[in-house]
């Protein structure tokens, strides 16, 4: 027997205005960051909203255990000229920071190919420019909702320092801090004696770096904690949390989206209804949207973190760094230290690589060695839903009545309240505050 889920029932006057007026009822297809921001502002546009999720709580997934920056000083893309290269110097290696397995897998050698054309010079400076516009407007509204709502969420307002060892890529993050610049991220390229002044921990590396960036107004915080606060504050305002239900397909009727169908942890299905849909499922939006003919360029970049005890506050870094030797970055979250880095394209293959999980582990402890318990790591790793350009898709399908906020890569966190902004913005019928981009 199908059940009909929410307070609305069934309709066959679904508003046909094309994604515009208010009161509309909302279905947001996952809860992590960019789920629960988009039902955030969606709840305050005045819509009826309910979030369904298939995990027990939200932010579960990749919102989870990431490497927690707030980092617009990062948003150049994966793909840019030197990708290429770093990918043939990773061949063989288990623990190379960018790793590729060939499969017979024939999306994942069509978006290879779409990756490298993105990694024209001409194309990555225009992905950075929109890319370095979403993470600016995202981290302001960050601000402004930390403020107005007063989440906690370890956060700290420290900057991100990016220290480099070769003197080839210091010289290519120079000319990379200065396009950045120009676009009102303020990245400052430094020298190795300013890097360790503003982070003393740094003084054992001080004599292999040539150099460092610095963004005093990048920050570090728990996006798993901010996201279930910021959750409850949804719930508070009326919005629905529809938890352990499957999403099985989207429903179609007289040529538009009008709900999904869904299946819970008994096995039973049953039927959301609403005027519109907002696909929010991070890698696994495109196999939700292809038997629609919608094939989002998403694959599923698999991101490696650990989160170390800190038992000598004295030798650990607060301000949250990124190695770029090895492609981790750093994050205090409180009385924890939070490390991650890596991609592996792999598919959905959620297991741990052991090599990869030591690269954390040593690299780690060589550089505060007396700073945390090494004894007890944890592990996690998970699906960054990345783009050969590296830009988020952010609004309207071809369907009426869907719409997707998904595709963020590594910068979820950094995009995430941004982006439910917009996609609340879009479905209201508002004009943006950023202009959106197909990447």
């Amino acid at each position: 027997m199908r059940r009909l889920y929410g307070p609305w029932g069934w309709s066959d006057k679904i508003a046909d205005n094309g994604g515009r007026g208010f009161g509309m009822k909302v279905l947001v297809l996952g809860g992590g960051i960019v789920g629960v921001c988009s039902a955030w502002f969606l709840t305050q546009a005045g819509h009826e909203v309910t979030v369904i999720e298939r995990l027990g709580g939200v932010a579960r997934d990749t919102s989870l255990a990431n490497g927690g920056q707030i980092s617009v000083s990062h948003s150049e893309p994966w793909a840019n000229p030197a990708a290429p290269w770093q990918v043939l110097r990773a061949l063989g290696r288990e623990d190379a920071p960018l790793l590729f397995r060939w499969r017979a897998e024939p999306f994942l050698w069509r978006w290879a190919f779409a990756f490298l054309r993105e990694c024209l010079p001409a194309r990555t400076a225009r992905n950075m420019r929109h890319c370095v516009r979403l993470a600016l407007y995202s981290r302001a509204q960050l601000a402004q909702l930390r403020e107005a709502l007063g989440i906690e969420y370890d956060h700290l307002e420290r900057g991100i320092l990016h220290f480099y060892t070769d003197r080839k890529a210091f010289e290519h993050a120079r000319r990379t801090a200065e396009l950045m610049r120009r676009l009102g991220c303020h990245r400052q390229s430094i020298s190795a004696e300013q890097a360790v002044a503003i982070e003393p921990a740094l003084a054992s590396m001080r004599h292999r770096m040539v150099g460092a960036d610095y963004c005093a107004e990048d920050g570090s915080g728990d996006a798993h904690r901010f996201t279930v606060a910021l959750a409850q504050h949804a719930q508070g305002a009326g919005a629905r949390f529809l938890l352990n239900h499957e999403i099985t397909r989207v429903l179609v009727k007289a040529g538009r989206a009008v709900g999904v169908e869904v299946k819970d942890e008994q096995g039973q299905y049953g039927e959301a209804l609403a005027d519109a849909v907002v696909v929010a499922l991070g890698a696994y939006s495109r196999a939700l949207l292809l038997p629609l003919g919608i094939a989002l360029p998403i694959y599923p970049g698999k991101g490696y973190s650990v989160s170390f005890p800190v038992t000598d506050p004295s030798h650990v870094t607060t301000v949250s760094l990124t190695d770029d030797e090895y492609k981790m970055v750093f994050s205090r979250l409180g009385h924890r230290l939070r490390v991650a880095g890596t991609a592996e394209f792999n598919g959905f293959d959620r297991s741990l690589n052991e090599a990869r999980c030591q690269a954390l582990l040593h690299r780690t402890q060589q550089l505060f060695p007396k700073g945390c318990d090494y004894s007890r790591p944890q592990y996690w790793a998970g699906f960054r839903p990345v783009t050969p350009s590296n830009v988020p898709w952010i609004g309207r399908t071809p369907l009426p009545g869907l719409y997707v906020n998904t595709g963020h890569g590594t910068l979820g966190w950094t995009m995430g309240v941004g982006s439910g902004r917009l996609i609340a913005d879009v479905i209201s019928g508002r004009p943006t505050d950023v202009a959106l981009a197909e990447p």
